[in-house]
């Protein structure tokens, strides 16, 4: 409600500004801050944020306000603010930051959705015959049928057509043929449980503490009793009960009278960190990308309405509209995929401590291996640092076995992806009913498809990367565009019949594995596999009971999982990472091994770690296997201090991207120039204009700047007097990334 005539309403739009707009007379009794309104934008009607209210308009021509599209505001006061602050610091708009914390199904109030599925319309054994008949006249039907009888999960048109590397005319084809039928289905309604697990969550009761723990403990709940602002940084090594840190820290918080909210950085973590938040409180809340539309607006509906006392989600959960939150956890707090990569470009763990700053609440971050710039704040005094050093009940760290792969491929005749020593330690874990996991960050068959004659490679032609061959959908994809082709026969640069398949993926160590170990049961995790809903909560599960012998998989599989009977972890190659064009390529390496190493070993039976690589001798492989966090951490700060890279250093990246190549290069130059010209002989520096190392994604050229300065009102400074220069132009757009996770 206002007695103002004039509405301020930001869009989501690449604009940090307010338009004014009239309230009808209608409208003014029920209009408020935080509330959205439809209004006409240029030739466009679009939903905006009411963000406040004026008595006079920036304008001669003020538009009306078309419609209030909300009877109470969506957000409130503290999450303006908070906005606010996002539009200000990561360099966008600060409609688009408003955008980001509502979820989609919030803001369309998703109906339950139908959905088609295609099945066999005959029984197997008669369509065995059809199969056979048709492969001298249709090998993509051919291919289609037999992914369908082999598929045991409902499944869509559109996806059967991915997976048998057709088309769907084809399944048009078999639907007119009769062999398959359509049916419409129900899309799991908005009150579908939240784990599609049978199993039901059984009540636990909190767990003795260590005295490691106790002190944890006490030194949160102190905190927590005074109130106020305050991060605390738990470092536990792998298996060392920072969970139950988390689990009890919330009990003392909701005893206290306030909320919480736990971020965890993969979708394939939930259904398990779910189960363990449901086993010991009664009101949790879940909000993820895994949801339905209209299970999203059901939670955030509940969260909002003060029905849940714990939220658990992945990194948008950080705008949980939570009223009286005390504790913002966020669990293996240095994940980059707490980053996000389009506007805004915020970074969960940096606005999660902002929102608890705002609100006087308490953060917790924990990790075996904090993000250099947690670590660094911990010894330097702006977070208190806690560690848990040893496992629950005392278990040791496993011993870690590094393979020189040099050696073996010099030493063994033929494609051997699995070394001798992986295959004895594989073969004598699962001889005493242990359990092996398997990781290697890469999907595919394999890496590249390449002409040995004329060294041809075959690329996309939209990205300025090689392609990846699917062996089951025997398909060439490229990884960043989806975009799909057949491999060639022959090489297209020299016509030499055949091409050759190097580099290895998930889908070639899954056949490797069938063929050394063709009694045990093999599954692969990768972001192929894993396409429905409640594919991951249905593996781990199945993993979990036993009924997998070998889990394989990509970084989804590498941490927080919690399996006591894997007695084997294998890297198949811990060296993917280490030569990538980024200042914190070997940290993430550091990361990823020593993640993945802590998932064994915490069972009666220990574990072992065996990791493959082309350079076992390099610091980084070394300190892993030696579970030497602080060595790595104080090497590694030192690089980054002589550098002047974070986190003795802020960077913001600006990317110049477009179809026209050289009016990209003509503008992120102009860029370049701007920021040189708005230092001044202060302390900062300018590193390009320079091709991006993926120098072209989906027909876009990408050229970008790197601005380094030594604090961040220095760095914002300097970018908000260059300002001018960012203005898109015909061929060229700027995206500005504050805090960059990867200089890609």
């Amino acid at each position: 409600m206002t007695d103002k005539p004039f509405a301020e309403v930001v869009l989501n739009v690449p604009l940090d500004k307010k338009f004014h707009y009239r309230i009808p007379p209608e409208f003014a009794q029920v209009i408020g801050v935080g509330q959205r309104v439809k209004v006409s934008f240029g030739k466009r009607v679009m939903a905006g944020y009411c963000v406040g209210f004026a008595d006079k308009a920036e304008v001669a021509e003020v538009k009306d306000i078309l419609d209030v599209l909300d009877n109470t505001p969506m957000v409130d006061e503290a999450m303006l603010r908070l906005t606010r602050w996002m539009a200000d610091y990561y360099c966008c708009g600060w409609g688009e930051a408003l955008e980001a914390v509502l979820p989609g199904g919030v803001r369309r109030r998703s109906a339950p959705k139908m959905k088609t599925i295609v099945e066999l319309a005959k029984p197997r054994e008669e369509l065995a015959t059809v199969v056979e008949s048709l492969r001298a006249t249709s090998l993509k039907q051919t291919r289609m049928l037999q992914v369908l009888i082999e598929h045991k999960d409902e499944i869509t048109p559109r996806d059967l057509a991915r997976l048998a590397g057709g088309s769907i005319s084809s399944v048009r084809s078999l639907l007119r043929a009769g062999h398959v039928r359509f049916t419409r289905k129900k899309v799991e309604s908005d009150e579908a449980p939240l784990l599609m697990d049978e199993t039901p969550v059984e009540k636990t009761a909190p767990l003795t503490p260590t005295p490691e723990q106790a002190y944890a403990l006490k030194v949160i709940g102190e905190k927590l009793s005074q109130g106020g602002f305050g991060v605390v940084l738990l470092h536990g090594v792998t298996g060392s009960g920072k969970t139950e840190v988390y689990l009890q820290a919330i009990a003392q918080t909701i005893a206290l009278g306030k909320q919480a909210i736990v971020l965890i950085p993969e979708i394939s973590l939930t259904p398990q960190t779910v189960r363990r938040f449901m086993s010991r409180f009664d009101r949790v809340g879940v909000l993820h990308s895994g949801l339905t539309d209209g299970q999203r607006n059901v939670q955030w509906q509940r969260i909002r309405a003060g029905e849940t006392d714990v939220v658990v989600g992945a990194r948008s959960a950080v705008f949980a509209p939570m009223p009286r939150l005390g504790l913002v956890v966020v669990d293996e707090e240095h994940e980059p995929s707490f980053k996000q990569d389009n506007a805004p470009r915020y970074h969960g763990r940096d606005v999660a401590v902002m929102r608890a700053h705002m609100l006087g609440a308490l953060v917790v971050l924990g990790s075996a291996t904090p993000s250099l710039e947690s670590y660094h704040n911990a010894c330097s005094g702006k977070y208190f640092g806690v560690e848990l050093t040893k496992r629950i009940d005392n278990l040791e760290l496993p011993p870690v076995e590094v393979v020189d792969m040099t050696r073996e491929m010099t030493e063994r005749k033929g494609l051997h992806s699995l070394s001798r020593r992986l295959e004895a330690n594989a073969k004598a874990a699962l001889a005493r009913k242990g359990q092996v996991l398997l990781f290697l960050n890469r999907r595919g068959f394999a890496t590249y498809v390449t002409c040995k004659r004329c060294g041809f490679v075959l690329k996309c032609d939209r990205c300025d990367i090689t392609l990846t061959y699917h062996r089951q959908a025997h398909l060439a994809i490229c990884h960043h565009c989806n975009k799909e082709v057949n491999p060639p026969t022959t090489c297209p640069e020299c016509t030499t019949p055949g091409v050759k398949y190097f580099g290895v993926g998930t889908e070639r160590i899954e056949q490797e594995l069938a063929r050394v170990f063709p009694v045990n049961s093999v599954m692969r995790m990768d972001s192929d596999t894993m396409r429905g809903r409640y594919a991951h909560g249905r593996a781990l599960g199945a993993f979990g009971r036993g009924e997998v012998d070998i889990l394989l998989g990509t970084q989804m599989i590498a941490k927080g999982l919690d399996f006591p009977n894997v007695t084997l972890v294998g890297v198949i190659s811990a060296d993917t990472a280490l030569s990538l064009p980024d200042f914190r390529a070997c940290e993430r390496t550091f990361q990823l091994l020593a993640q993945v190493a802590g998932r064994t070993g915490r069972g009666p039976q220990g574990g072992r770690v065996v990791i493959q690589s082309l350079t076992p001798k390099h610091y980084t492989i070394q300190f892993a296997a030696s579970h030497d966090y602080k060595g790595f951490a104080e090497k590694e700060l030192e690089f980054r201090k002589q550098l002047g890279y974070p986190p003795f250093g802020r960077l913001a990246k600006i990317v110049v991207q477009g179809k026209n190549a050289d009016a990209v290069k003509e503008k992120c130059g102009a860029i370049a120039q701007a920021l040189r010209t708005a230092i001044a002989g202060r302390v900062a520096r300018v590193l390009g204009p320079a091709e991006a190392p993926i120098a072209q994604l989906k027909r876009r050229h990408r050229w970008q700047v790197i601005l380094k300065a030594q604090t961040s009102t220095l760095l914002h400074d300097l970018l908000k007097q260059a300002q001018p220069s960012f203005a898109a132009e015909k061929g060229a757009q700027v995206a500005i990334d504050i805090d960059p996770a990867d200089m890609l």
